[in-house]
């Protein structure tokens, strides 16, 4: 089989536990790390799959590969190439697909419920979960792609996942942490975090408590994910 593309934005920010299951299922990957200069691919159909993981800056920042990756984006939904986003992934699958990406109304950090849709789309993705908690760290947010469907929503921010075509999916709330990243993110931004948490803000403090339990039950969520995105590989 192909290998997967992992497009990697920041260092602070490695693929973690997509990777770990990738590895665990024998799917071969290999790294795009943009933020060490690799060049960007110049085809998507080298690819089985295509993951895009999340970074500390927006889509909207005068970056130079913003465009390329949008570019690189469209050609692989046209060539069916399956697309995975997490969190600034997701946002840069949305404006590729023409979305906007705009501040949120409410920036969340933290361990924070998200909503299954009840939509067909949502049950193959997750299953019989109806709610699951998730890892949140975004001030921006994605409006739906045209033919998206909505597959995730919370109280703060309605649109936290979306599918197209029943096999990329774009999410706002990340799946992938382990508990080094959460650890890695803390100590990259720790004025990021309120001293006492509000329901869409958490303190480093009850980030941190029942780390390893929240990890666990994260995982179960994205193997079901990951597992459902993988049937779509290309060979």
């Amino acid at each position: 089989m192909l290998p997967i593309a992992i497009f990697r934005f920041s260092r602070t920010e490695d693929p973690a536990y997509f990777a770990q299951w990738l590895d665990a299922h024998g799917l071969a990957w290999r790294l795009i790390a943009l933020d060490e200069g690799v060049a960007m691919p110049a085809d998507p159909r080298a690819f089985a799959g295509i993951g895009m993981m999340g970074g500390p800056m927006s889509v909207n920042d005068a970056l130079p590969w913003i465009a390329p990756v949008c570019a690189l984006l469209r050609d692989a939904v046209d060539a069916r190439v399956p697309v995975i986003g997490h969190c600034l992934g997701g946002q840069l699958l949305a404006r590729a697909l023409g979305a906007d990406v705009a501040r949120a109304a409410q920036a969340e950090i933290g361990w924070i419920d998200v909503d299954v849709a009840p939509v067909a789309d949502a049950a193959a993705w997750f299953g019989a979960r109806t709610r699951f908690t998730a890892f949140q760290w975004h001030y921006d947010a994605f409006a739906l792609p045209p033919g998206a469907t909505r597959v995730l929503s919370n109280a703060f921010n309605s649109n936290q996942a979306y599918t197209l075509d029943d096999r990329h999916i774009g999410m706002q709330c990340h799946v992938e942490m382990t508990a080094d990243l959460v650890d890695t993110w803390c100590r990259a931004a720790p004025d990021e975090l309120p001293r006492v948490s509000t329901p869409a803000l958490m303190s480093e403090a009850d980030i941190r408590d029942r780390l390893d339990a929240r990890v666990g039950a994260l995982h179960d969520v994205a193997a079901a994910i990951y597992a459902r995105w993988a049937t779509m590989l290309r060979s």
